[in-house]
């Protein structure tokens, strides 16, 4: 193929001479791309990861280094007493009221007895104000993960053995562990692969589930103890002749207090504390009544110990191995929960989140828990809520929830004792309702009908099949839909939009026009071996539709694809080789490829890889406005010759004329961003 034009290195712009057949000579300007040198290429070379890590530590400075160490000291050393302080002791107390009942009635979730809910609500609070990085997150007991605690210790033990509170500790450690190990190596990132929906699905059915296993407090009898629907429900059925009206009357009572309180708390700033006195209403309430009237149908929390917790290493060790699975879970769910509230109060708040940061925090405060008694613990999005709405500025408020719950288990257990079971029962089944997430199903299937299917899948299979099930099913499809969108990629066929130098996606813009012989497509994704195949397969889709083309004159066939890389991020060995083998493809039919606007990293690889110079240098550009310019001087050639052996001289003369008037519009100056046209709202 005839090639009618020579660039010059030294200067900034190239110049490039257009033959016509027989109507004179014009030139358009080509900005040169800079190819890399072999040395370039090669780049610098990287030093070791332990080198580059030394390297780093050596540059912190001591602010640097107390910062990493303990978090506490970013807001401490800025600390405004006049402002922050009263915010801080108000939202600190009102969340430590709502955390004292709440611990109790998720320790009973988990099967444990009450004081453990409060050894859980007290060690790892403190801990956290200390290496946490939010300054709202409110950190303790939560239903989800009591809830994973009791469906798998049952499995392995009796609740009423004392085994199984020996084996909760040790989650607390095993979990502790994984989660600073994760903020430590700085893990964080592998969370962004399970998606909201999957979350938002999960969540949904296992506060169902979690609604069902607190039931029986209120009907009066048991049930079987399940994180499947099904064996709930017939659980449930099976033993209604054994139904008590009293704790029905009364866990509903307390259950609708519980209700009407949350609803006031979110109507308005006056009413917020009662949201968060909720909890310690349904306990008062049901602690008088039961002193008042002792109903012998209704059943009490019993003695609690008074006292802190002692210092005790965790035992059990020989049930680690078994254990393990069900920690990684826990510590899955737990940082989604913890993470996912935080990073939404430090933005509403005007502070960065580090969640790397955050991991390490969790992880040290479930490590020093579980040396105190603790069960696994993580942030609740109720009580984060509430310590958000009650002002808190600082992780002073935390600090003051574990003062609250010291003082609790010094001076208050003793109050504890006459508690019914149905208000802590109302307490965990109010909580969960709103987890109970529809808005989110409804939404989806607005929006989005795979990430609907998605959310129905995760829920559903969690409903009927278990937690563990529900989870791992969740994100295996969740990274299917990954996969299957990494794997087919987004590929435009562009053209030019009138009266400019801007090519958009045809079908974004159906007034963009494209030309005759030539193809411009944009691959919106990275180059490597899982979508290079599909990719090959859309080029070769485009090259066969080509009777989209609209201007220029009729060639008959495709003679150029060019190539717009400027979103391709990176491209792997297998994508290089594929191109080389496309390219040989297209050689044999007549067909050049050109490449428009690759990155520097891209560029490099193409370079290195020898794909510049199998291509031809002179087919590399700096935008996909050059690349059609020189194209369709060539095609202007080629239909020239094709004119000149056609016996009609006159169709020969139009066609020739047609195409000058085309290339003295592609002659036009460079417009200002300010006049590309807006973005439609039908992106594809």
């Amino acid at each position: 193929m005839e090639r009618s034009y020579a660039s010059s290195s030294s200067t900034d712009m190239a110049s490039l001479s257009a033959s016509g057949t027989g109507t004179g000579t014009r030139s358009v300007r080509i900005i040169p791309l800079q190819h890399p040198s072999p040395e370039k290429a090669a780049g610098p070379p990287t030093p070791p990861l332990a080198e580059r890590i030394m390297a780093r530590l050596r540059g912190m400075s001591g602010q640097e280094w107390l910062s990493a160490l303990l978090p506490c000291s970013r807001w401490m050393s800025s600390y405004k007493w006049r402002e922050y302080l009263q915010p801080d002791l108000m939202a600190g107390a009102t969340v430590g009221v709502m955390l004292v009942p709440q611990a109790m009635s998720y320790a009973k979730l988990a099967g444990l007895h009450p004081i453990y809910g409060l050894y859980t609500g007290f060690v790892p609070v403190f801990i956290y104000s200390i290496f946490g990085s939010s300054r709202q997150l409110a950190v303790g007991p939560v239903a989800l993960v009591s809830l994973l605690v009791s469906n798998v210790l049952g499995t392995i033990v009796d609740s009423s053995d004392a085994l199984y509170t020996e084996l909760a500790i040790l989650l607390a450690l095993m979990v502790g562990v994984l989660e600073a190990l994760m903020g430590l190596l700085r893990l964080g990132w592998l969370l962004r692969f399970i998606s909201h929906s999957v979350i938002s699905g999960f969540t949904t059915a296992s506060a169902i589930v979690i609604g069902l296993s607190q039931i029986k407090y209120f009907l009066g009898y048991d049930i079987t103890k399940s994180s499947k629907i099904i064996p709930l429900i017939t659980s449930i059925i099976e033993g209604i002749h054994d139904f008590s009206w009293p704790p029905f009357v009364m866990g509903s009572t307390f259950l609708a207090i519980l209700l009407i309180m949350k609803h006031l708390g979110k109507s308005g700033k006056s009413f917020r504390y009662l949201r968060a006195a909720g909890p310690l209403t349904a306990v008062v309430l049901g602690t008088l009544f039961v002193k008042i009237f002792h109903p012998s149908s209704i059943t009490v929390v019993g003695e609690i110990p008074q006292g802190l917790p002692s210092f005790s290493i965790p035992r059990g060790f020989e049930h680690a191995k078994s254990l393990f699975s069900t920690a990684v879970l826990i510590t899955g769910v737990a940082i989604l929960e913890s993470v996912g509230i935080a990073k939404a109060l430090a933005a509403k708040n005007g502070y960065e989140l580090d969640s790397n940061q955050e991991l390490f925090g969790l992880g040290v405060a479930n490590i020093c828990g579980a040396f105190f008694s603790a069960y696994p613990s993580t942030g609740s999005f109720s009580r984060s809520a509430v310590n958000h709405e009650s002002g808190a500025r600082t992780g002073l408020s935390g600090i003051t929830m574990g003062v609250i719950m010291g003082c609790a288990l010094l001076f208050l257990t003793p109050l504890f004792t006459d508690i019914p079971q149905c208000a802590l029962a109302a307490i965990v089944i109010s909580a969960v309702i709103g987890l109970v997430d529809y808005e989110e199903a409804i939404f989806l299937w607005k929006v989005d009908k795979k990430d609907f299917l998605l959310w129905v899948i995760t829920s559903v299979t969690t409903l009927f099949f278990g937690i563990e099930i529900g989870v791992l099913v969740g994100v295996g499809f969740s990274l299917a839909f990954v996969i299957h969108e990494s794997a087919n990629p987004h590929v435009a066929v562009l053209g030019r939009l009138p009266g400019t130098t801007i090519y958009r996606n045809i079908l974004q813009y159906p007034e963009a026009y494209t030309y005759n012989g030539i193809v411009v497509v944009r691959i919106d994704a990275p180059i490597y071996f899982a979508n290079i195949s599909y990719i090959k397969d859309r080029l070769r889709e485009y090259e066969l539709n080509a009777s989209s083309a609209h201007r220029g004159p009729d060639v008959g066939r495709i003679y150029f694809v060019i190539l717009e890389m400027s979103p391709v991020t990176h491209i792997d060995s297998s994508a290089v080789q594929a191109l080389k083998d496309l390219n040989h493809e297209y050689r044999a039919r007549g067909i050049q490829i050109a490449i428009a606007n690759p990155n520097r990293q891209v560029h490099f690889l193409l370079s290195k890889s020898g794909l510049i110079d199998l291509i031809g240098k002179e087919w590399y550009f700096v935008r996909v406005h050059d690349a059609v310019q020189v194209c369709l001087q060539h095609v202007q050639n080629v239909t020239g010759k094709m004119s000149g052996s056609s016996s009609n001289e006159t169709i020969s003369k139009r066609q020739s004329g047609y195409l000058q008037s085309l290339l003295k519009q592609d002659s036009v100056p460079e417009l200002p961003p300010m006049l590309e046209p807006l973005l439609r709202e039908n992106i594809v």
